[in-house]
């Protein structure tokens, strides 16, 4: 079964399918066992991860599943895995068996195989809280606060016409709305307060450029009369789409790669990163315009 990366930006995910899965070794070993157990190096998933079989082997799921029943997803092939060790784990429909484990073991890149070690069941996993992207606005509070400048250029269409815009700006980072200036965004509103958000005249705009952030804002002003902010980015959308592109066409265990505009790098989830990947991306595009994430990590 193939593996689907993912790529996006904040709000745009595409999914795409990069490479097919490898095909189980017919030297498997059971968990703990193998003559490489000791001399390779642990990793571990950190986390429950799915591992999925449809009938020709079992996958440890790292990348993007498909919303189905049952789920579909690919990955590692699980060098010696056995669905009987773990009986009373899984869930099985329509010939296809998957369960949440927490894995330790060996990671093969050659083989894109992986050998379980240790095996933790994980439907009881306590997931720790998720980092949440930050959209607040950058500039400073103006003097007398924030306020809309021309309520008939502060509607829905007027909004959208800004975004538009924004886009065709030289040298066009990234763009997103700050709500919080919204009672409706704000923690404890009442309920049904949902309905209220992306009010035009509770928005702050808010768009980064390479270029002159004034004469951008001039160039704004001529279609948005509502709350906004124009700063300065390092990268333009543009350059952060090419190097996402190229990375994804050229580099194998991609999972998902996306451009992000507003700290001007592009983040990219791989299979195993031993650092080496760390290293090679910062010599090709420059330190920390490219940020990887290994999905398994050192078990250490």
């Amino acid at each position: 079964m193939p593996r689907p990366a993912v790529i996006g930006a904040l709000a745009v995910l595409a999914a795409v399918v990069l490479a097919g899965c490898a095909t189980p070794r017919d030297d498997a070993v059971p968990p703990g066992g193998g003559p490489d157990a000791d001399s390779a190096a642990l990793v571990t998933t950190k986390h429950p991860v799915t591992v999925l079989d449809d009938g020709d082997g079992a996958e440890l799921c790292l990348g993007a599943m498909a919303a189905s029943y049952p789920p579909q997803c690919g990955g590692p092939s699980m060098i010696g895995w056995d669905w009987n060790r773990y009986v009373g784990q899984f869930e099985e429909a329509a010939g296809v068996r998957w369960g949440l484990f927490i894995l330790t073991g060996t990671y093969d890149p050659a083989a894109d195989a992986f050998t379980a070690i240790e095996v933790e069941p994980g439907a009881d996993y306590e997931w720790p809280e998720v980092d949440v992207t930050d959209f607040s606005t950058p500039c400073p509070e103006p003097d007398g606060g924030w306020r809309v400048l021309d309520e008939s250029k502060a509607t829905f269409e007027a909004m959208n016409a800004t975004f538009e815009r924004a886009q065709l700006l030289d040298g066009y980072a990234t763009a997103w709305m700050d709500q919080s200036p919204n009672p409706a965004a704000r923690p404890g509103a009442a309920e049904g307060s949902e309905m209220l958000m992306n009010d035009p005249l509770l928005t702050i705009v808010n768009v980064r450029v390479t270029g002159d952030p004034s004469a951008a804002e001039a160039a704004l002003r001529e279609v948005w009369g509502g709350m906004l902010c124009v700063t300065q980015a390092t990268r333009t959308a543009a350059e952060l789409q090419a190097i996402q592109s190229e990375i994804v066409s050229s580099t194998p265990g991609v999972l998902s790669a996306g451009e992000n505009g507003m700290s001007g790098v592009v983040d990219v989830t791989v299979v195993y990163d031993d650092g080496a990947l760390q290293d090679r991306f910062d010599d090709e595009y420059g330190p920390g315009v490219v940020r990887v994430m290994s999905s398994l990590v050192p078990a250490a």
